[in-house]
């Protein structure tokens, strides 16, 4: 074998990202929502009414993905879905409402992430997604 597991890019990658994960899981605890669902009501937030196949192609998602969430999100009336053949989704009040309390939750992980990176930790993250893309 050429390379030792150990030096698998996607697995330490993944690995990286369980770790980041943890940091939002626990911002995110007490209002029972994943990260997932959370980047998908930022997203909301940001681009308005918007077609469902909108919202993974601006956060990089499976559809499967977007869609599994959407639902669990329409459960909690966060976000409402159109009839429409392609349907568009939008947060509901209690949607913006959820985001604006989430923002300082998920800037408190942000800050603590950033500070364990450092600038060069930082500088180098962009990098990698520079020249993974």
């Amino acid at each position: 074998m050429k390379y030792e597991l150990q030096h698998c890019i996607s697995s330490r990658l993944r690995r990286l990202s369980r770790i980041a994960d943890g940091h939002m899981r626990s911002c995110l605890r007490e209002f029972q929502i994943t990260e997932n669902q959370m980047t998908i009501l930022f997203a909301l937030s940001k681009l308005g009414k918007v077609e469902q196949g909108k919202i993974g192609e601006a956060l990089v998602l499976e559809r499967s993905t977007v869609s599994r969430n959407i639902k669990l999100l329409e459960k909690r009336k966060l976000v409402q879905k159109t009839a429409d053949y392609r349907p568009e989704i939008q947060l509901t009040e209690e949607g913006s409402a959820l985001v604006d309390t989430l923002i300082p939750n998920w800037e408190k992980a942000m800050d603590s992430l950033v500070d364990m990176l450092g600038d060069d930790g930082m500088l180098s993250l962009k990098k990698l997604e520079d020249q993974l893309k």
